[in-house]
Formats: structure tokens, sequence, C-alpha cells
């Protein structure tokens, strides 16, 4: 059996918690001093100068990688203050170009490089089959198996060839599902052999294009038994079987569907037994105003702990996480030296503007203030991306007005329908399928004042009247419909 701090070296190589703050905390520090694998990056960590402190992390650990969940569109860390600039996956599957797809991945994986960040969580796998999808949505390139297998295959490329890792997401698909992983515990009701056709698919194509990582999914199916896909022996013994050799990284241990029914510190010893390489223990931000000072440190430990405790006890053999740390430390090496090529100048502007669809006749729009009245339900914990900057780019300085399509009355909505009436108005929605709630106020809004253009950022549905459809919730996405606006 190891000694004290052997022990506590291995079990740190396996852990990549967040922080808060944008400079290195002590806890931080000693922990990467300790052969920690690295940390992931949040919104809250860049606020400073991020290469720096890449830099720094780095001089203490030189194999420690640092993550960053940046997809495009609507998910992004760097540009939170902004909204994305990138296009992302649901624009790149309605332009089906995967040259597009792999010059946006490289763009990604470029301004992921010049942060000093090493790992790419990303691209998002998930076939979306389900459009009550809360948390993947416009996040997936689309619904059809084939068009998100060469999306994925393309945007792996891209990535790596920026001389970072990829990380294809979510194992064995989150696209079926109407529960939101961060809240809850989300069931399949597919068969293993709709799964097998349907989703897996897209991971078989990031392996074949060596993509280096692949993260779970906290999901549960009847065939698998009480455990989730994270903490399942049978479903990653699968991705094994299947020919992939690389690190298997959790989602967040900090989920609803893992800390709410084992907790931290058994998700982590779970995960470990069931295969998983690398745990991600998630953003310390996320209890809200339950978070304590300390909780970065606090989770951390937890899963550290937890995990020195079960090699100790024998629940789980040293030889599990010996070899779970040899892949991590693989991968780290893996990414260095970088081995960027220099590439064309990237258009994102092009790529967006052939995502945009347009339904309906539209009106005159003139190139002035604009009242935009934003209907879009609240952003899921996976989206901190700056969604507002969506509403702001359409408004172009003009009023923005924000109702609760679930719970506005009649009053409510009939007060804003006729201000609707007297000024150029845009309707935001990112949900207008036949019976929602956005869809019920925009039709509402319409009785009164029929010529206001509805602008979906969300996946595709057919409504009556002006629709410009510009799929993600990026500040690309918002300056590419109104300049859809402006050209008709």
């Amino acid at each position: 059996m190891p000694q004290a701090d052997e022990l506590t070296r291995l079990v740190n190589g396996v852990l990549w918690p967040g922080f808060l703050g944008s400079e290195m905390p002590e806890w931080l520090g000693t922990a990467l001093d300790d052969g920690l694998a690295g940390v992931v990056y949040f919104a809250q960590n860049l606020h400073g100068d991020t290469a720096a402190l890449s830099a720094e992390i780095h001089r203490r650990a030189p194999r420690a990688l640092i993550g960053i969940d940046e997809e495009g569109g609507s998910v992004t860390r760097l540009e939170t203050d902004t909204g994305s600039t990138v296009p992302g996956a649901a624009q790149l599957g309605v332009v089906d170009d995967v040259d597009a797809t792999e010059a946006t991945g490289y763009e990604i994986g470029r301004r992921v490089d010049a942060i000093g960040a090493d790992v790419v969580i990303g691209p998002v796998a998930d076939v979306n089959t389900d459009p009550r999808n809360p948390v993947i949505g416009v996040r997936a390139f689309g619904d059809r198996t084939d068009l998100v297998s060469r999306h994925t295959a393309a945007a792996v490329r891209g990535i790596q060839r920026a001389g970072v890792a990829a990380c294809a997401k979510h194992y064995p698909g989150h696209g079926d599902t109407h529960t939101d992983s961060h809240h809850d515990l989300p069931a399949l009701t597919l068969s293993q052999e709709e799964i097998d056709a349907h989703h897996l698919p897209p991971f078989s194509a990031a392996t074949d294009a060596g993509v280096h990582a692949i993260m779970t999914a906290h999901i549960c199916a009847p065939q698998w038994g009480d455990a989730p896909a994270t903490l399942n022996s049978d479903v990653l013994g699968r991705l094994r079987a299947d020919g992939f050799d690389g690190v298997i990284i959790t989602d967040a241990l900090d989920m609803a569907a893992i800390r709410e029914r084992v907790g931290i510190g058994g998700g982590a010893v779970r995960a470990l037994a069931a295969g998983a390489d690398l745990l991600c223990i998630g953003n310390p931000t996320n209890p809200g105003a339950a978070m304590l000072p300390d909780q970065d440190e606090i989770d951390y430990l937890i899963a550290r702990d937890a995990i020195v405790a079960a090699i100790r006890s024998g629940e789980l053999p040293h030889e599990r996480v010996a070899e779970a740390a040899g892949r991590v430390a693989a991968m780290a090496d893996a990414v260095r030296p970088r081995s960027a090529a220099a590439e064309a100048p990237f258009d994102a502007d092009s790529i967006a503007d052939r995502a945009v669809r347009v339904h309906g006749d539209l009106p005159a729009f003139a190139d002035e203030p604009t009242t935009v009245i934003d209907l879009r339900r609240a952003s899921s914990l996976a989206v901190d991306s700056a969604a507002s900057h969506v509403a702001l780019a359409l408004a172009a300085g003009g009023d923005i007005i924000r109702i609760d399509a679930e719970s506005a009355d009649d009053a409510e909505v009939g007060a804003v329908a006729q201000r609707a009436g007297a000024a150029q108005t845009i309707v935001l929605v990112d949900r207008v399928d036949e019976g929602t709630a956005q869809r019920h106020v925009l039709d509402s809004i319409r009785s009164v004042a029929p010529r206001v253009v509805a602008v979906n950022v969300g996946l595709p549905a057919h409504a009556e009247g002006a629709v410009v459809s510009s799929p993600a919730a990026s500040l690309l996405a918002a300056r590419a419909a109104r300049r859809a606006l402006l050209a008709h």
C-alpha cells in the first residue's frame, strides 16, 4: 500500500476541480504541487490576465490540464461579458458544411490555446431528438445521426489541429432527454437498439477522428439498472469496447443528478470504479447564495478524501486509479508542445449569415432603435454566457421588455402588444413549438400587432407570420438576424 503522500498524489492525478476568483488560491497551488491533474475554468475565473494565470498554473505543475467549456454559440466562457462571436453547433448543422465546422473548431481551439488552456470541453456529440430538451437544444449539431456524426468529427479535427485536446460529450447521448441533469437525473425511454443506432455513432466518429477525451452523461435507462451512465461500468465499458482508449471524463459531479443521490465523494469513487479517468468536480459558484467562501476547496477535498478512503478500505482498487491517472498524464503529454499551424482568416459572420432562415413575409425594417420583447426562458446552468446581449444587439439602442411567458397574464401581454403596435418591434423567442407558452404569447401579441417579427434563437420551429431563425443565443447570431431583417 502506498504511503499517504504517494496516495494523495495518485488521487490528485484524477481530479479536475473548479476554483473561485481569477487568481490561484493557496489550496489550489498546494494541490498542484501534490500532483493535481489540473483545473477547469469557468466564467468567474476569466476577469483578469487569464494567459498569465494559465502560465502560473503550468509553472507550478507543467503537466496540469486546464479545461474550459467553449462551444461557441450559446455556450461561452471566454466571451461571457459580450456573448459569443463563434458559430454554435446548431448554426453549423443548418449550414451543413464540414469545412466550416472544422474551421470553427480550429478557431475555438486557437482561442483556447491563446489563454494557455489545454482542453476544449466540446464538441457536443449529442443527437437532439427530443425538441423539449432543456439543456442541449441548439448546443447540438442537429437531430439526425449522420449530420451530427460528420460534424462532430470535423469539430474534433479542427480543435485538435490547434494543438489542444477536444472532449466530445455527453456519452452515450444526452439528446433524447427532457430533464436538465444539473437539476435532476434524466431518464431515457429508448431501447438499447435505438441508442446504439441513433446516439452512439457520433461518439464513434469522434473516436475515429482521434479525439483525446469523451465526457459522460448523468443519464439513466431501465436496461442499465439504477446507476447513471457516469457511474455505470456496463455503459463505460461499452465505450472502451467500441475502441476508445483516451480519457473518459465525467460531467460535473456537483450536478444534482449525482450530488443529491450519492454525493460528490460517492460519485467520485463510483465513477472511477465504473471506468472514468478524470473527475470534473464542477463549478463552485453553482450553489448560488448557499455557496461558502471556500466552496471550491470543500468540493475538492470531499472528492479527494473519499477516493483515498475507498482505496485504503479496498473498496476501490489502487490499480484502477493508477490506470486512470496514467491516461490523464498521457493526454497532458499529447497536448504539449503546441502544434497549431497558420490558418486563413476566420469569417464567422459568413457562417452565421448562411445559418439564418427567413419564414413568412418580413415587413419593412429600418436601421434604427428597435423595441425587443424578450419571451425566452432562463438559461440552464450549462449556459452561463451573456444571453442578454442577444436582446441588446437586436434592439440597437431600443427598449427591451422582458416577459415571463409562463406566468404573464392577459393584461401584461395586452400592454406589451399595444407597445409593439406603436413601434418597430421584434419578439425574441427560443421555443415556439405549438402549445408552448412562448408561442401563446407571440400569437397574442400578433393579434394586436400583426407586423411584429419573431426572431427565434432556439431550435427551428414552425410559427405563423414573419420569423427569422438564427439558432444560437449569441452576439454573432443576433447580429446575423438583424442583418437579415435589414436586407429585406
